[in-house]
C-alpha cells in the first residue's frame, strides 16, 4: 500500500527535462537542504518552508507589500525591500496583492497522489524515451516519508525513478528511501573532509558512507561532480576524489561545469553570492581535469 496523502513541500515540478537521468524526465524540486554550498543554483531549495523571493526589476516601490503585512516581515532599506525569514509566515497576501508581480512566494505543499497524478500527463514520453521522474532539491531525503510515499507511488504506476542527493543524512534514513529508486544521482562536492566543511558547511563523512552503501548494496549509483573554479578543479583534486570512488566502488563519474544560472535568485532573497565574478567554466576547459580521472580506471564525462 502507498500513502498517497502525505504531503511534502516542493519548489518546482519540470517537465521534459534530458539531464536528470535517462530519458525524458519529469524532476520534482523539494525543498529544505542540510548543506549550504557557496555556488549553489538552487539557494531557495536550501530552507525548509515557503518563503517570499522580490524582483527588484518588477518592483514598483510603491510600499504596498509593507503596509499589507501583518507580521512587520517586509520593510524597504534604501529602494530594497527587506524580507524577514523569520517574521514571515509565507502567507503570499503580498505576492498575491503586488501589482508589478515583484513578490513570489516559493514553496507549496503537495500531495504525493496529485504530483502521480501530473506525472502521468507524461507516461507515453517516459515509454518512449526510457525516461521516468525525479526528485531533486534541496536534499529529498530531508523529507524522506514523502519522498518513499512519493516513490513508492510512481514505481506502482511503472515508472523510473531516480534521486539526485547530497548524501548528507544519516544511514537509517538513507536506506528507508533507497529501496524505491532505480538510480541514484549521488552528488560530490569535495574528496578532503575539510575543504568539504569549508564549501557547504558539514563534513563528507555521510556522503561517503551512504554512496559506497548503496554501491555494495547493488544500486544504480551515479556520482555527479560539480566542478568550482578554485574550490576543487586541480589536478589534485582529482587525484583525490578519484581514490574517494575507487574506495566506495565506483567507476564512473558524471563531471558538471560551474555555471552562473542561480545567480539571480540571490538578489532575489537578498543574499550575498560568493561566485558572482567568478567565470563558468565550459568542457574544453576541464579536458586535463577530466583526463586525471581516465588515468585513474575512472570514466569520466560530461
Amino acid at each position: 500500500m502507498t500513502n498517497g496523502s502525505e504531503t511534502g513541500m516542493i519548489f518546482n515540478l519540470q517537465k521534459f527535462s534530458l539531464h536528470d537521468g535517462p530519458g525524458i524526465r519529469t524532476v520534482v524540486f523539494l525543498k529544505g537542504c542540510p548543506l549550504r554550498c557557496k555556488w549553489c543554483s538552487n539557494p531557495e531549495s536550501q530552507f525548509a518552508g515557503s518563503q517570499l523571493l522580490w524582483d527588484s526589476a518588477r518592483c514598483l516601490r510603491c510600499g504596498g507589500c509593507a503596509a499589507l503585512c501583518s507580521e512587520q516581515a517586509i520593510s524597504f532599506t534604501g529602494s530594497a525591500v527587506r524580507i524577514s525569514v523569520d517574521r514571515c509566515r509565507a502567507c503570499g497576501v503580498c505576492a498575491r496583492s503586488c501589482p508589478g508581480q515583484a513578490l513570489k512566494l516559493e514553496g507549496e505543499r503537495r500531495t504525493a497522489d496529485s504530483i502521480v497524478e501530473e506525472c502521468l500527463q507524461d507516461l507515453d514520453f517516459y515509454e518512449e524515451s526510457s525516461g521516468g521522474v525525479t526528485l531533486s532539491g534541496g536534499e529529498p531525503l530531508l523529507q524522506p516519508e514523502f519522498s518513499a510515499a512519493l516513490l513508492k507511488a510512481l514505481k506502482s504506476k511503472g515508472i523510473h525513478t531516480a534521486m539526485e542527493t547530497t548524501g548528507c543524512v544519516p544511514p537509517q534514513i538513507f536506506q528507508s528511501v533507497s529501496p524505491y529508486l532505480d538510480l541514484l544521482l549521488f552528488d560530490i562536492k569535495h574528496w578532503d573532509g575539510d575543504r568539504h566543511r569549508e564549501g557547504t558547511g558539514r563534513s563528507n563523512r555521510l556522503p561517503l558512507e551512504n554512496m559506497q552503501s548503496a554501491i555494495r548494496a547493488g544500486k544504480k549509483v551515479l556520482p555527479r561532480l560539480p566542478v568550482i573554479p578554485g574550490y576543487n578543479d586541480s589536478l589534485k583534486d582529482a587525484a583525490g576524489f578519484s581514490s574517494r570512488l575507487k574506495e566506495a566502488g565506483a567507476q564512473e563519474v558524471q563531471l558538471l561545469p560551474f555555471h552562473q544560472f542561480g545567480e539571480r535568485k540571490y538578489e532575489m532573497l537578498g543574499q550575498a553570492y560568493s561566485y558572482a565574478d567568478t567565470a563558468a567554466l565550459q568542457e574544453e576547459d576541464l579536458q586535463e581535469f577530466r583526463q586525471a580521472f581516465l588515468n585513474e580506471g575512472i570514466h569520466a564525462f560530461f
